[in-house]
């Protein structure tokens, strides 16, 4: 839809303006002792997967209101993804949702996958709602409900999950549970846990010995009494019960408000049991907003103890899985998702940038003033231009929504799906 010549062609005319900035600001860091390109390597390598119930727009229990060209089938999905990553060439994976995504054709699917130099990043399951013909619901629970038969039915669902990730060389399983109350008395808590432990080890141990499995965490939502898994710290408890394999996942929006996420990803980092992040943004609750657009601050602190942990020798944490988790009623998604994906790599550039020597000397002499500054001037340095160099060395657009726009490539979606269509899964 936009081929490799479409892109450069597009980055031909920004290329002055680009170059201007780029050496201005490569000039700057230089006086800095840092190194613009060595910051640049970093954000090639860095890659955020693209979820599949992403690509189509969301909506509110009050409407929907489709943007046309929705993908309808997994294998539109897939062709989605490849064009978001050929304009940023920072997102080569996807991840499925279980069963909104079950593929049909496995082979045809490995084979258009290594044509567009894609992988599968992770196998999400799905036992907050009831699918049709399921023979038990999920109203009361699922890990953790009362009845076995329920249990089990949840269990299967998830050691499916697992069967298709294995046969598309995903990685990492990803469970989310909807398991909760919504009135005093309602569930037992502590049995509610145990049940949920036993469920999980019995998924945990059909899991092959390279996949990891990632438990997220939701204080509240559907339901507003309790959750089973509300915290990091209940996440974190069932990653210790089940095993080396297991890990935390942190979403965005699932905090309660004002939550310091930073501390936690610095207590998950410590423990070795960050798993993987759901990007977002966060209004007042998990509103599922572009990633940065409205914490961008937030962004950056988490980034940064990121960073501090990756150069940190004593931290014995596993790679991290990067993910967007977002739902999108008004913006275009593929737009939406691009926005995403450059606060994303803007928030890491700035990280890199911290001197963490200096920083670490303000700490160790409890100058508050000076800590605080050396994070202020990495977070308020332009970076732009920085991240705009990783697309154009590694083969993607200097803008890719511009690159996006002037492709036209919504309205050849329109085309070619219809306006009505409707992505799957939503």
């Amino acid at each position: 839809m936009l081929s490799d010549q479409q892109i450069q062609d597009l980055n031909q005319p920004l290329l002055s303006e680009h170059q201007l900035r780029f050496s201005y600001l490569t000039d700057m860091l230089a006086r800095r002792s840092l190194d613009a390109q060595d910051v640049i390597r970093q954000l090639i390598d860095f890659q955020v997967a693209i979820p599949s119930w992403a690509l189509g727009t969301g909506g509110t229990r009050f409407g929907r209101y489709p943007s046309g060209g929705e993908p309808r089938s997994l294998e539109e999905k897939i062709g989605d993804v490849t064009l978001l990553n050929r304009l940023n060439r920072s997102s080569n994976s996807i991840s499925l949702h279980i069963p909104w995504d079950i593929p049909k054709d496995i082979p045809a699917l490995q084979q258009q996958l290594q044509a567009e130099g894609l992988t599968i990043d992770s196998m999400n399951s799905n036992t907050f709602q009831d699918q049709k013909d399921q023979a038990y619901s999920y109203k009361f629970g699922s890990l953790s409900h009362t009845e076995k038969a329920v249990r089990q039915q949840a269990i299967q669902h998830n050691i499916e999950c697992v069967e298709y990730g294995k046969q598309l060389g995903a990685k990492i399983h990803t469970v989310w549970l909807a398991d909760g109350s919504n009135f005093p008395g309602q569930q037992h808590l502590r049995r509610a846990y145990q049940r949920t432990a036993e469920a999980l080890a019995s998924i945990y141990e059909a899991m092959p010995s390279d996949m990891t499995m990632l438990i997220e965490y939701k204080p509240y939502e559907p339901h507003f009494y309790s959750m089973v898994i509300p915290d990091w710290g209940t996440s974190y408890s069932l990653c210790q019960y089940l095993g080396e394999n297991a890990q935390v996942l942190v979403d965005l929006g699932h905090h309660l408000p004002n939550t310091n996420i930073e501390q936690i990803v610095g207590r998950l980092l410590h423990f070795g049991r960050l798993g993987g992040f759901h990007f977002n943004g966060s209004m007042y609750g998990d509103d599922d907003l572009t990633t940065g657009s409205i914490k961008p601050y937030q962004l950056f602190l988490i980034f940064n103890e990121l960073v501090d942990g990756a150069q940190d020798s004593a931290v014995t944490n596993a790679a991290v899985a990067y993910m967007i988790d977002a739902s999108h009623n008004t913006k275009d998604p593929l737009e939406d998702l691009l926005q995403s994906v450059e606060s994303i790599l803007g928030a890491y550039a700035k990280a890199l940038l911290v001197d963490r020597a200096a920083l670490q000397e303000a700490q160790e002499n409890n100058d508050v003033v000076r800590a605080e500054e050396i994070l202020r001037d990495a977070f308020l340095t332009d970076v732009r231009p920085l991240v705009a160099e990783a697309y154009r060395q590694s083969g993607g657009a200097l803008n890719p929504i511009a690159a996006y726009r002037a492709g036209q490539i919504r309205e050849q979606l329109i085309q070619q799906r219809g306006k009505l269509s409707l992505s799957t899964g939503l």
